[in-house]
């Protein structure tokens, strides 16, 4: 044994052939599986002698699925309920096994591991045939894309080899798979237990003629590689190296190299590839595919966060706001019309309402028809709608881009693949030009219109600094206005509580207010806690130019010391929930236009550097910049 081990596997996993496994919990998916590990030699040294001593010491009989089931709750309670991945070999490849659970209350992990598999087994009981869980895990193949499968018929010592039972088995998968479009490229009677056409041929069924397990694996072809689709580079997260910003993510599909223009998605920037940061290599890279975990830096010096995507101008995914997708729906609660939930997909996070419920499958007899919810365990065609701006392409067209999941409450409970995006889908809008342009008013105001976004943890002063710079600003002649988050939580967002979905949607609605307000030519403050980045950041997108983010710092230990509306000592007591900086998470800002520090010092030093900062951006304009931007700063 151990011919080629795990920590061997691992290392290639990148060259690995990955397939799922699935089926019914009581099929023995497991115990094929773990069968398979063994008939190909693929164990570690000592991996089958130590688990048959760890059975015998706990009195029970060494069962296959144990080289797969390590989790203590699974042996119990005889069930795997989680995905792991297993590496093995035959004489034609390597493989990585992506094993998923195959009872209903872990579905959601199959689908994990099922959308990044290249082909896959489907395991049926021989004596108990095809189940509706048997259904449910064949039509979530057809979802994910995966169209090549083999289908297992096991425990065939169960029913004395018979070769008309397996027939009758053969025949009732086969078309219920060719009815979702699946053509099953072997149907094997096996007897995982024994080891019968696992890699070697049984001997007690000769009269099988076909390919075993492993021969039909290694007829699966390696799907198109996603290297030659369009770039789709979703933004993990946003570094500075010296004086250079580095914009690190996985490429999802495509390729990318030093020169190359991308567009930044959603605002719509464009830049050219400085370089590939690599740390482990002599020579610069030039050029990186689909797969790999890249750190760009661009010749400009773009805004990006988290959940923005990176890809060519020339191939990008239309923006949506609505989008028609397949849903397997996971939670308890059915799902219903007007249900907001997240929607995430590559690395965004964003909110989502149900627009409709356009019908619902059945996925025992793959009939469809409207219905008015979605319950546990049903596919259905839905549309979703956002306020944010969706990137998504269609799942046939870019698998890798066109899927995600819903959460609710951080909890998975949905998966979804997108069938199209809906461009305008309902919304009968047609924007108005208006007579007098924003430069106008710029020029009769005297300067530029922009805002000024003051975020920061309660107490740290933000409100404090606005005031005071609308105050010196309004004093020397200038167009100003100020939005404080408590003032508009009592008119125009009375409606938002602080659960996640209600504080985007309270900072969506003031970025709306605040752009209009610097369209008319006037300099916004505007001063909320806005605790989550990618809120921030769909802000800065709203307003487009002329938007600063100004984040006004203070240690959470000196705000709880001044805590001049007494919220910290009511979050203390418990009295609020979910507040920022103490049961509540603030998202410090990494790439602040400005940063105003208050820990140590007094307001009025802050109100200075503020007031300066506007009058740099803003500056003033004369009267005779009627047809554009080009001021003359004084």
């Amino acid at each position: 044994m151990g011919a080629y081990s795990t920590r061997d596997a691992r290392s290639a996993n990148a060259r690995a052939f990955p397939i799922v496994i699935v089926g019914h919990v009581d099929h023995g998916k497991s115990t094929l599986v773990g069968r398979l590990l063994h008939d190909t030699d693929s164990l570690p040294d000592g991996k089958l002698d130590q688990l048959r001593s760890v059975s015998e010491k706990r009195g029970l009989e060494f069962e296959w699925s144990f080289l797969l089931d390590a989790l203590q709750v699974e042996r119990d309670q005889g069930i795997t309920v989680d995905v792991t991945q297993i590496w093995f070999h035959t004489a034609q490849r390597r493989y990585v096994i992506i094993d998923a659970p195959g009872h209903k209350e872990f579905l959601k992990n199959m689908v994990t591991g099922a959308s990044r598999a290249h082909g896959a087994v489907l395991v049926v009981d021989a004596k108990l045939g095809v189940s509706e869980q048997t259904r449910r895990h064949a039509y979530l193949l057809h979802l994910l894309g995966v169209a090549q499968v083999a289908v297992a018929v096991n425990k065939m010592d169960l029913v004395d080899h018979d070769q008309g039972r397996f027939v009758d088995v053969e025949r009732e998968i086969t078309a219920y798979l060719g009815e979702i479009g699946i053509r099953p490229r072997a149907v094997v009677p096996v007897s995982a237990r024994h080891g019968d056409n696992i890699d070697r041929r049984s001997g007690v069924m000769d009269w099988y003629r076909g390919p075993t397990i492993t021969q039909a694996l290694d007829g699966f072809a390696r799907r198109p590689s996603p290297i030659d689709a369009a770039l789709r580079l979703p933004v993990q997260d946003v570094y500075r190296l010296d004086d250079r910003r580095v914009i690190v993510g996985r490429i999802e599909s495509g390729r990318v190299s030093v020169g190359d223009t991308v567009r930044l998605s959603p605002t719509g920037r464009r830049a050219q590839v400085a370089g590939i940061e690599d740390w482990n290599r002599n020579q610069p890279r030039q050029t990186a595919g689909a797969g790999e975990s890249v750190a760009l830096t661009l010749d400009e010096d773009v805004f990006a966060v988290r959940g923005h995507l990176l890809t060519a101008p020339e191939a990008a995914p239309a923006e949506s706001r609505a989008v028609a997708v397949r849903v397997f729906w996971f939670d308890e609660e059915p799902l219903r019309a007007g249900r907001r939930m997240r929607a995430r997909y590559g690395t965004a996070d964003v909110d989502v309402t149900v627009a409709a419920i356009e019908r619902v499958i059945d996925v025992e007899t793959l009939a469809s028809g409207p219905a008015t919810q979605v319950d546990r365990n049903a596919v259905a065609e839905i549309v979703l709608r956002s306020t944010q701006p969706l990137y998504l392409d269609k799942f046939a067209d870019n698998p890798r881009a066109g899927r995600g999941v819903l959460t609710s409450d951080y909890r998975v409970v949905g998966g979804f693949i997108v069938e199209r995006p809906l461009h305008g889908a309902g919304r009968n809008l047609t924007a108005v030009r208006t007579s007098v342009v924003r430069a106008e008013r710029e020029a009769r105001n005297g300067h530029r219109g922009a805002v000024f976004w003051l975020t920061g943890l309660s107490g740290s002063g933000k409100s404090t600094i606005a005031n005071g710079t609308l105050r010196r600003l309004f004093d020397n002649g200038w167009q100003v206005q100020m939005l404080d988050g408590d003032n508009l939580r009592d008119g125009l967002n009375a409606d938002l509580g602080f659960a996640r979905e209600d504080r985007a949607e309270n900072l969506r609605r003031t970025a709306h207010v605040a752009r209009l307000l610097a369209e008319s030519g006037v300099i916004v403050l505007a001063a909320l806690i806005s605790p989550y980045a990618r809120d921030r950041a769909e802000a800065r997108r709203i307003v487009g130019d002329g938007f600063y983010e100004v984040h006004v710092h203070a240690d959470v230990e000196v705000c709880r010391e001044r805590d001049p509306k007494g919220l910290y000592s009511l979050a203390a007591s418990g009295q609020v929930a979910s507040f920022t900086g103490v049961s509540a998470p603030y998202e410090i800002p990494v790439q602040a236009d400005l940063v105003l520090d208050t820990t140590g010092a007094a307001p009025e030093r802050s109100i200075e550097a503020l007031v300066g900062y506007v009058g740099a951006k803003c500056g003033k304009v004369t009267a005779d910049c009627h047809g554009g931007w080009g001021a003359v700063l004084t």
